[in-house]
């Protein structure tokens, strides 16, 4: 299974081309995709990225719901805005002007991973997100049950 962890900065060319981070691609090399699959989050102003396999998941998803529901429908949204984009051969993909818009990227770019999936912001977007939500996980004493570790 891959996994994205850590934040790295990049800077995105007029072209819309940034270099997807060298541990982020090796997640991503068992697949047959040579790329990622890229849609706007929908919670922040933020792109969020994830594999051939955790795109094929959310489908599976949605195919469980009932057909023609209002939930499948709504959730549908996902796949309508994903775009494959592959890696050429310096490992950049090329974010197309409507992801760049949905996200309101402009030069730079931080990709944060998220585990199975990572996501790519403005930095300054992040940053005025990440601080709330720091402040949030210390005042709420948050914390993870980490059974799943006790089953290997």
């Amino acid at each position: 299974m891959e996994l994205f962890v850590g934040k790295h900065l990049n800077k995105v060319d007029k072209k819309g081309r940034v270099t997807v981070p060298k541990s982020f691609r090796s997640a991503l090399n068992k697949q047959t995709f040579n790329g990622v699959y890229v849609f706007p989050q929908f919670k922040y102003t933020a792109l969020e990225a994830c594999s051939e396999r955790f795109i094929r998941m959310i489908s599976q998803s949605l195919n469980e719901l009932p057909m023609f529901s209002d939930d499948q429908d709504d959730l549908s949204i996902i796949l309508e805005n994903t775009f494959p984009l592959a890696f050429d051969s310096e490992g950049r993909i090329i974010l197309s002007a409507e992801l760049l818009d949905a996200a309101e990227i402009e030069s730079d770019v931080v990709f944060v991973g998220r585990g199975v999936r990572f996501q790519i912001w403005r930095p300054e977007i992040y940053h005025s997100v990440r601080e709330p939500t720091i402040e949030r996980f210390r005042t709420r004493g948050l914390t993870l049950s980490l059974s799943s570790l006790n089953s290997e």
